[in-house]
């Protein structure tokens, strides 16, 4: 990759004085020059030599929907003619400013904000008492009301809201047909043992199956932990607050994956304050890095990088060696993708002195997390980066392995983008292949999300026969591909896993939340 020349001192115009966000400053430097997305597109892979950005990578950070890396930053300035110091200060107004991206609607956006706020108290005040007050079902809700928990492809009903409120009767928590809530407490509370082998039988499955499929079993066992303690007195709650944990957690890390995105944070949201209550700094630094990914996933690198440092501080001091691995992979990714490349590359080097999952030192709803993933997290950072070459052998063992067809399909997409770095488009067209079947077999939107950025990007190379050829097979998958809560709802549970999974414990893991 060719490296960008630094830019001649030039005085800034008077209009660019003040600080101003990076978005509309490139959209008003573009316009007086008279471009369009598409020259700037142009002038850049011809100042820079790589041939693979196109005007959709442009739109983008006008949009502010991503911001550039400190590579394109610098052939920015360039091209556009002013000082790469105009260009980091504008990078860093919008960094402060936290912007939300253009895909959030307006009901993720309040999810967003509330999740960031929850984050910011406990980064004030570990114990938790800024959270919401004593450990009752009304302190459980989040800040402006309780998280939704609709249940994906289903009719709302009265239990969607979870208010977790003592002082609602078990009539007022109990769902048409079925038997009030107390009986759900006491049996909750006598069965705990089988209500935690329950949740890591659900997350096996997650191995196999996507969020299109799960997330629906994810928001019923939440639902069910939730009204168990909304009627228990303080003893059950003490007793149930894992559970209820755990639950939360696993719910967001599903609607995630099925596309849900408010969903996903408000489950996280009340995962963040059980396990806070619980005194589980682990499990509650594990839930701000599963939204972290959350964030990312969907473009707000700022959002992301901010609950991944918290989720690191809130919990270094006793996590495990995996814990703490995750969570500085989920600060690297996040700082690659805000332009951040000196944040991110620190975040990758604690991170590999870590040393690793650490044998029986691990929490058991990280028994997903092993070497082959974190070396797959590290080139996924890689390639957003810009260093393609060190993470094309980082991310092919688990791009290429078998068992766990979302993960395959997740870093095969990282892998595609690898190799159009790299200018193998035929290389990035065989992986991207390979890649779609295994979304097909997941049922993972998020698989499918990655595979969509990889189409995009081939759009520069649309007349290459091989562009050509994965083109048509993508178009051809298309209606076996699954839709979440971002297209039409796929309606969960209409593919109900059996009682006991067919690999049980020996399934290779796929990136479990």
């Amino acid at each position: 990759m060719t490296p960008f020349p630094p830019a001649e001192p030039r005085p800034p115009r008077p209009l660019l004085t003040e600080p101003r966000p990076l978005g509309p400053l490139l959209a008003e430097l573009r316009s007086a020059r008279g471009w369009s997305q598409q020259r700037v597109a142009a002038e850049l892979c011809a100042a820079s030599g790589v041939p693979t950005l196109t005007r959709h990578e442009v739109s983008r950070w006008e949009r502010h929907r991503r911001l550039p890396g400190d590579f394109w930053s610098g052939w920015l300035a360039v091209v556009l003619g002013v000082p790469g110091e105009l260009l980091a200060a504008a990078a860093a107004h919008s960094r402060r400013l936290g912007v939300v991206p253009a895909v959030v609607d307006r009901a993720g956006s309040r999810s967003r904000v509330a999740l960031l706020t929850l984050a910011h108290r406990w980064a004030a005040d570990p114990s938790g008492a800024s959270l919401g007050g004593p450990l009752t079902g009304h302190a459980l809700a989040a800040p402006g009301g309780a998280p939704q928990l609709a249940e994906h492809g289903a009719e709302t009903r009265a239990t969607d809201r979870l208010p977790l409120d003592g002082r609602r009767t078990g009539h007022a928590l109990a769902a048409p047909g079925r038997a009030a809530p107390g009986g759900a407490a006491c049996e909750l509370l006598a069965g705990r043992a089988a209500e935690t082998a329950a949740l890591a039988e659900l997350r096996h499955w997650d191995d196999l199956l996507g969020g299109a499929d799960l997330a629906g079993h994810g928001t019923r066992r939440l639902r069910r932990a939730a009204r168990g303690f909304a009627v228990a007195g303080p003893a059950g709650r003490r007793r149930l607050l894992p559970v209820l944990a755990e639950s939360a957690q696993l719910a967001g890390w599903l609607a995630a994956d099925a596309g849900d995105l408010a969903g996903g944070l408000d489950a996280y949201r009340l995962a963040l304050r059980a396990a806070v209550a619980v005194a589980d700094r682990g499990l509650a630094g594990h839930v701000l890095g599963s939204a972290s990914h959350l964030l990312a996933g969907i473009g707000d690198p700022p959002g992301a990088l901010t609950l991944a440092r918290i989720g690191y501080a809130g919990c270094r001091d006793a996590a495990s060696p995996g814990l703490r691995a995750l969570l500085l992979h989920r600060v690297a990714l996040a700082a690659a993708l805000a332009g951040r490349t000196r944040a991110a590359r620190q975040a990758l080097a604690a991170a590999e002195r870590t040393g690793g999952p650490g044998p029986g030192r691990e929490p058991p709803w990280l028994y997903w997390l092993d070497e082959a993933e974190l070396a797959a997290m590290t080139g996924r950072t890689l390639v957003a980066l810009g260093r393609p070459g060190p993470a094309v052998p980082l991310l092919t063992p688990v791009a290429r392995g078998r068992g766990g067809p979302r993960r395959a399909a997740v870093y095969g997409g990282w892998l595609a983008r690898a190799h159009l770095q790299l200018g193998d488009v035929a290389g990035a067209c065989a992986v991207a292949g390979e890649a779609l079947l295994d979304a097909v077999r997941s049922g993972s939107p998020r698989a499918v999300g990655q595979l969509t950025e990889v189409r995009r990007r081939l759009a520069a190379h649309r007349d290459e026969p091989a562009a050509r050829r994965y083109a048509g097979l993508l178009a051809g998958a298309r209606p076996y591909l699954p839709r979440g809560a971002a297209g039409r709802p796929v309606a969960a549970g209409s593919h109900r896993p059996p009682s006991k999974p067919g690999h049980g414990g020996t399934t290779r893991p796929a990136g479990t939340g």
